[in-house]
């Protein structure tokens, strides 16, 4: 049975692919679950448009990635923490915090989700962190945490 994909079906393919599939797991899982169509010349057609339209799109999120990225980088961002002699922090400084700073500092909104922390940072100085803005964009933030 040949089915248009309307989702991303892990193991089957992507939105908009014309996949064969067998026809119990067609009928019974993807139609029932309005993960899919039957493939018709209709279908095919609106197919190759959902493509399309999803290329354009992934093109345009590549490029305000890119452009995010520059001004990203181009700046170091500063947050202020309650620290202890040592220069350990009585807390730590989390995905929230950072995404809150550099939405203050930068005017960017950054999902809290994108930020690759291993662990919260609970030390002064200077970190690095890394975003994920798109699939394939990539970008090293730099943070100063500094005494509050």
């Amino acid at each position: 049975m040949k089915v248009v994909l309307r989702a991303d079906v892990p193991d089957v393919g992507t939105r908009g692919d014309v996949v064969e599939v067998a026809d119990g797991f067609g009928r019974n899982f993807l139609l029932a679950r309005g993960l899919g169509i039957a493939a018709s010349k209709g279908a095919i057609a609106q197919a190759e448009t959902m493509k399309r339209a999803s290329a354009k799109r992934d093109q345009r999120d590549r490029e305000n990635a890119a452009r995010v990225s520059g001004l990203l980088t181009a700046k170091a961002i500063r947050i202020p923490a309650r620290a202890g002699e040592d220069g350990r922090l009585f807390g730590s400084v989390t995905a929230i915090a950072i995404a809150e700073a550099v939405e203050a500092q930068t005017g960017v909104e950054i999902d809290r989700r994108k930020l690759v922390l291993d662990e919260p940072i609970r030390s002064l100085g200077v970190h690095s962190v890394v975003i994920k803005l798109h699939s394939t964009v990539e970008t090293t933030l730099t943070l100063e945490v500094v005494v509050q």
